[in-house]
């Protein structure tokens, strides 16, 4: 955890001119003598750190000093370069290209040295997601709001929102934001925005960090009890883990997991065909039952 936030303390001096010891306490969450700590290691380890006391004081790098890129372990390099690569996965450039040709120069077996982690992060979507990313990406970076059409489960909705971060959680892509029409933070999934256009400039307001915790977002309204065939074994593990099921003496797979939605577990389960039986919520039975029937009404024709 040091290491981690003295190579971010680090990265902070490379950007900015000047930062005070209280900003890096807050930002990293530990106390000013934490702080002085890492400064006291960084200048041990040969980086010329200077701190200026007083009002306009604070902690800087010595003026014309070049960090040495050996700094950095060719191990370090790898894993910067591997991340780079799946952002350009994305964005529709080679930016990220030609910056990992910069971050090698002088070193080219760094690229060659460990091409066995392959990050793609695009999707079945990837041609329409990339410029999705990149004018959202830049509205970010101007301040400029957005306009666009959303789908959700609940209909389709008119939206303005004042976009923050890009994030890619849960395998998708997703914007995080504040929406106007519910006068509140929002993540908005890319996949579901149509319509795409900017809108006009805003003052950026304190923006807190979406909570990703599962009880946040997918929080529990049924717990589902099923009955699973044994040759779908492969599915529970891949959507749920292996802790979601018990095999039985009979093979079977006796499957519990919580769900947020009805009209989900209704689905998921006929989804299997006649692979699943689900044993709870027993008043969920009387809805699949209608389901089924619904379906085969319209095919007995």
């Amino acid at each position: 955890m040091k290491l981690e936030r003295m190579i971010g303390i680090l990265s902070i001096l490379l950007q900015q001119e000047k930062v005070t010891a209280p900003y890096l306490a807050d930002k990293f969450e530990v106390s000013r003598r934490t702080i002085q700590r890492d400064i006291e290691a960084l200048c041990m380890a040969g980086i010329p750190l200077v701190t200026e006391p007083g009002q306009k004081g604070g902690i800087s790098i010595m003026e014309g000093y070049k960090m040495d890129r050996a700094l950095l372990t060719a191990s370090d390099m790898q894993a910067i370069l591997a991340g780079l690569r799946s952002l350009d996965s994305v964005s529709g450039t080679n930016r990220y290209a030609q910056l990992m040709e910069k971050l090698s120069a002088g070193a080219s077996n760094l690229l060659a040295g460990d091409n066995h982690i392959l990050i793609d992060l695009s999707s079945w979507y990837k041609d329409s997601l990339a410029p999705k990313i990149e004018l959202l990406h830049n509205a970010i970076l101007t301040e400029q709001k957005i306009s666009f059409t959303y789908f959700a489960p609940k209909g389709e909705s008119k939206r303005v929102a004042e976009p923050y971060d890009l994030v890619f959680q849960w395998a998708s892509w997703y914007l995080w934001g504040w929406c106007e029409t519910r006068a509140d933070f929002r993540l908005f999934k890319l996949a579901r925005m149509t319509d795409l256009k900017l809108a006009d400039p805003f003052a950026k307001r304190p923006a807190p960090l979406p909570d990703f915790s599962a009880k946040r977002v997918f929080p529990t309204a049924y717990q589902v009890k099923a009955v699973i065939q044994p040759e779908y074994k492969w599915r529970l593990i891949e959507e749920f883990g292996t802790e979601s099921f018990t095999v039985q003496p009979d093979k079977t797979l006796l499957f519990s997991f919580g769900f947020t939605d009805k009209t989900e577990i209704i689905t998921w389960i006929a989804s299997f065909g006649g692979g699943a039986e689900l044993l709870e919520p027993k008043e969920i039975r009387q809805d699949i039952l209608a389901f089924a029937e619904s379906i085969r009404s319209r095919y007995s024709e």
